[in-house]
């Protein structure tokens, strides 16, 4: 873009002089004009224009520019956002229903949620340059077993709810009998049960909702249980566990980690699985996220636990390491198969809820909840004192105060007054909910809020009685988080040191580029993600009234219409909290629409064989039957078969899933007639927007004639990785669509009404800040840079898909099948070796196997872009190495990579190539080398041994 500075002053228009100084589009797109220009000229073109005319069908692109509001400087969109978030009011809510103000650790909070360090790494598939995150997961994992008493725990979901409707499906996967009927306690959270109601409905399972007492029925394959329930009260679970297993079923209890620090864990009354929210350890309510949340099972249902799981494993030096555990079960290869879409997770929650307990300790935790306990004891008592009944059986922090409703409705309008927000229920009663900021001037509060005068007892007064403990069946008796690492680090010394040492253990963009084609890694602008802990975004609870989140709606308003206007739609929905759930509340429209035309038979949805593992996964969830359709040689859908399809399933026809660009990294030139088979057969197209970057500003989804397009907010719009979570998954609809999109509770998808709305914080800068031009820029960059690497690479590896015109879009695939056969190497040898380059590797094996797809983004600068293509040029030269004979087959640099700091600088060194060949094979790497934490893991061993929460210290071996 033109800089006006750039300009001879006498030169300059004056209206140019007021231009802000600079726009962040020149900071968020890697080349300068003069990288573009010599970029444009090695392919032999001499404009961003030209490019974009060999690579986007013309009949599809869009002739004006985006309706957006023009790009702004940092410092002028900060004020404005920071503007909209003092139209939010933080008032203490004690509203309770699974969500919890809470402290997060400054430690914590500065170098985990606020460090690119940690919230710019890919998900850790490359378990060699990801051992410091999974170290973290894993401690994660042993939190959650550990006060579940269960012994396989996940490494995190999206949110309560969710997790709760993951359950409901594990239950059924190991149903013997096929039974369709599921029971959720009536006293569960509330949008726990919307939430399973939504996801039972496609599956044909009928949920049962009644009081606890009533589980155990034989028609049904398992129940929900709350513990504490959604108003406070504590039971027994143990007899109605039993009455669960006595009709054959599996028994789900839904909870909280902070209760039980002091409670009986479900484990050990018998529970099959365990689910619930971490976002009080640490994590920032968000007006509803992200958290993490969490499941734990019996050993048994591993086959069925959906998710991610951490795994012990040994590396090929011997020592213990970290890994994802039985990735068969990840949706690319079960598909139609999978019980389960998740894809993204929530793992920067995740490490960040397991830093606070590894930061606390037993003993901590301990103190905290008992603190919570005796607060929410000595409210009890005093209100007792003020005639009201509260507190008459057990609880741990949440009181239900019965109250006729007049009575009940002074008191929350008291409350209000003094900026509280207290939970109303259908009966008049108020719900009270007490966290680990209540401190005693709040009881006293609270006290008075009840109180209509009356005078009040002291709080020591109330406490005279002793400390409070909760009734022998459900306090606690057995220890938790006894390893080493939750009983070391909680100085904050101590605990700086060990995040950072984690975090030196992770190859994140902070280190290089991550090229993985269809999960653009690109630039998380620091001014996008400050606005995120700010406490005006951070501090609201998602039931908080809508008077008091008036700037939260401006900035969904917004946001919704810039997302409308870039899709080509008319209505957006910002509920569903990840990629994969975006798909899944796409699908339920698409079905919602078609029963309310009477046509509710139709239920095929057809699917090419490149799509994404999540597209067959999420149809099956939503109730459809998935036919495939054929791809031709070049990666387009063949639009034959698909005709073909359409034809024999016209009378059942739903929906189409396609990718565009496709899968295969190209604008297919056929789109329009795909969309107009599927609509003259009577079906809906989805758009999978996971390669939107390479759309915006060029063509949109509603043009080209898609009904519904999901977008995966943290890919395209800048949302960060986090390590493989938190993500956002937003739909856009067509107009007939629109009263089909998720609502809340009826047709809720997720727990809180709007997914996660403080990370939208970060897609609202991202556009705000770049404005229509600079998103457009983007997308040219983006196409430019994988068509710069694609040309730098063609001579050395074989690109398998190109378009009509030889270019491809923002991604391009590199075959590496080929060295197999000449030279023993196999594409993950590739993958590993590029970790002593100081790289990740690409996106491997996937849509075609033994290959790499590559997506460099527009945020990388000529220079990373060359110093990757150096690097793959290299490892060729290697491999041509190994195909002449001059390296052995086994034992060469591909084969034993990566090569970690231990064994370059061993005493001993036994290979066939020397130690610098080894290390350094580049001169770069001389001046900053990121040196792979883990040789190479052994996979097999790793799911033959299935270790999934902290091994024994000594198993650490020297060093840890």
């Amino acid at each position: 873009m033109a800089d006006p500075a750039t300009l001879p002053a006498k030169d300059a228009p004056p209206r140019a002089l007021l231009d802000p100084p600079e726009l962040f589009a020149d900071r968020h797109i890697g080349p300068d004009d003069a990288e573009i220009a010599r970029m444009l000229g090695t392919l032999g073109l001499g404009s961003l224009d030209e490019l974009v005319g060999a690579t986007v069908p013309a009949s599809i692109r869009l002739r004006r520019p985006l309706a957006l509001p023009a790009a702004r400087s940092e410092h002028e969109v900060l004020s404005e956002l920071r503007e909209m978030a003092g139209r939010n009011r933080v008032f203490r809510s004690y509203l309770g229903m699974g969500y919890s103000d809470c402290i997060t650790p400054p430690v914590i909070q500065r170098n985990i949620l606020e460090n690119p360090g940690w919230y710019t790494q890919y998900t850790p598939y490359q378990a060699e340059i990801a051992q410091g995150r999974l170290e973290a997961l894993l401690n994660f994992q042993t939190l959650v077993s550990d006060l579940t008493g269960l012994p396989l725990a996940g490494a995190s979901l999206l949110d309560e709810a969710t997790a709760a409707a993951e359950a409901m499906a594990m239950c059924r996967a190991v149903d013997r009998e096929a039974r369709r009927r599921f029971f959720v306690a009536e006293d569960c959270h509330p949008q726990t049960i919307a939430v399973v109601r939504t996801r039972a409905e496609p599956l044909g399972v009928t949920v049962v909702v009644g009081p606890a007492e009533e589980a155990g029925a034989p028609d049904c394959f398992g129940a929900i249980l709350q513990y504490p329930a959604t108003d406070g009260r504590l039971r027994d679970l143990r007899p109605l566990v039993a009455r669960i297993h006595a009709a054959r079923a599996q028994a789900v209890v839904a909870t909280d980690l902070l209760a039980l620090v002091l409670l009986t864990p479900p484990g050990e009354m018998g529970a099959d699985v365990c689910v619930g929210s971490a976002q009080r350890l640490g994590v920032p309510m968000g007006y509803g996220g992200p958290h993490a949340a969490f499941i734990s099972a019996r050993d048994e249902m591993r086959r069925v636990l959906p998710g991610r799981l951490v795994g012990v494993s040994r590396d090929a030096e011997g020592r213990l390491a970290f890994r994802l555990a039985l990735q068969t079960r990840e949706q690319h290869i079960r598909r139609e198969k999978a019980t389960s879409n998740i894809c993204t997770a929530q793992v920067l929650l995740a490490v960040t809820s397991s830093m606070y307990a590894v930061y606390h300790g037993p003993h901590g935790l301990r103190r905290i909840a008992r603190r919570v306990h005796g607060l929410t004891a000595a409210l009890a008592a005093g209100l007792r004192r003020l005639g009201l009944e509260a507190g008459d059986g057990a609880f741990f922090d949440t009181l239900r105060v019965p109250t006729d409703r007049a009575r009940g409705e002074r008191a929350r309008e008291e409350a209000r007054r003094r900026g509280m927000n207290l939970r109303a229920y259908p009966d008049g009663s108020v719900g009270v909910a007490l966290d680990e900021t209540t401190g005693e001037a709040d009881v006293a509060e609270l006290l008075s809020v009840f109180a209509e005068g009356r005078p009040l007892p002291g709080l020591d007064d109330l406490l005279a009685g002793g400390r409070p403990e909760l009734p022998e069946p459900l306090a606690r008796r057995s220890g938790f988080l006894g390893h080493e690492v939750f009983n070391r680090h909680h100085s904050e010394h101590e605990m700086l040191r060990y995040m950072h040492r984690l975090q030196a253990r992770d190859l994140s963009l902070t280190t290089s580029m991550i090229p993985l084609g269809s999960c653009t890694m690109k630039l998380n602008g620091t001014a996008e993600m400050m606005p995120v802990t700010w406490p005006e975004f951070g501090r609201l609870h998602p039931y908080a009234p809508r008077d008091q989140a008036e700037g939260y709606a401006e900035l969904f308003r917004q946001l919704e219409a810039w997302l409308a206007e870039i899709t080509g739609f008319t209505a957006v929905s910002l509920q569903p909290n990840a990629g994969s759930q975006g798909e899944y509340a796409g699908l339920l429209a698409i079905r919602a629409y078609h029963r309310s035309r009477g046509q509710a038979g139709r239920d095929v949805c057809l699917i090419p064989v490149s799509a994404h593992g999540t597209n067959p996964a999420s149809a099956v969830m939503a109730g459809f039957r998935v036919v495939p359709v054929a791809c031709e040689e070049n990666g387009d859908v063949e639009i034959a078969d698909l005709r073909r399809k359409a034809e024999e399933h016209a009378a059942d026809l739903g929906a189409l899933m396609v990718t565009y660009p496709s899968t295969h990294g190209v604008f297919e030139e056929g789109i329009e007639e795909i969309c107009r088979v599927v609509h003259a057969h009577g079906g809906q197209v989805y758009m999978d927007g996971a390669n939107m970057n390479a759309q915006v500003g060029l063509c949109r989804p509603g043009d080209i004639g898609a009904d519904v397009c999901h977008l995966n907010l943290h890919k395209t719009f800048c949302i960060p990785h986090g390590g493989g979570g938190p993500g956002m998954g937003p739909i856009a609809v067509a107009a007939h669509l629109a009263p089909f999109l998720p609502g809340h509770p009826e047709g809720a998808v997720s727990a809180a009404p709007y997914g996660s709305p403080s990370i939208l914080t970060i897609s609202w800068m991202y556009i705000a800040l770049m404005g229509a031009e600079g998103l457009r820029r983007a997308t040219e960059v983006a196409i430019l840079n994988a068509n710069y690497m694609a040309r730098r690479l063609e001579g050395h590896y074989p690109l398998l898909f190109a378009g009509r015109k030889g270019r491809v879009a923002h991604e391009f695939i590199a075959d590496c099948r080929g060295f197999k056969k000449s030279a023993g190497i196999e594409v993950e040898d590739i993958a590993k070796r590029l970790m002593d380059y100081g790289f990740h590797a690409p996106t491997m094996s996937f849509p075609v196997a033994g290959t790499l797809m590559v997506e460099p983004t527009e945020s990388e600068p000529l220079g990373e872009l060359d110093r990757f293509c150096e690097a793959m040029i290299a490892i060729r030269e290697e491999i041509r190495d190994v195909e002449e004979g001059r390296l052995p087959r086994d034992d060469n640099p591909l084969k034993r990579a990566p090569h970690t700091m231990r064994a370059v600088a061993a005493d001993a060194w036994d290979r066939a190539y020397g130690r610098e060949r080894a290390a350094f094979p580049r001169p770069w790497l001389r001046d900053h080398k990121f040196w792979p934490a883990a040789a190479r893991i052994d996979n097999v061993y790793g799911d033959r041994n299935l270790v999934c929460s902290c091994p024994p210290v000594e198993g650490y071996g020297e060093g840890e």
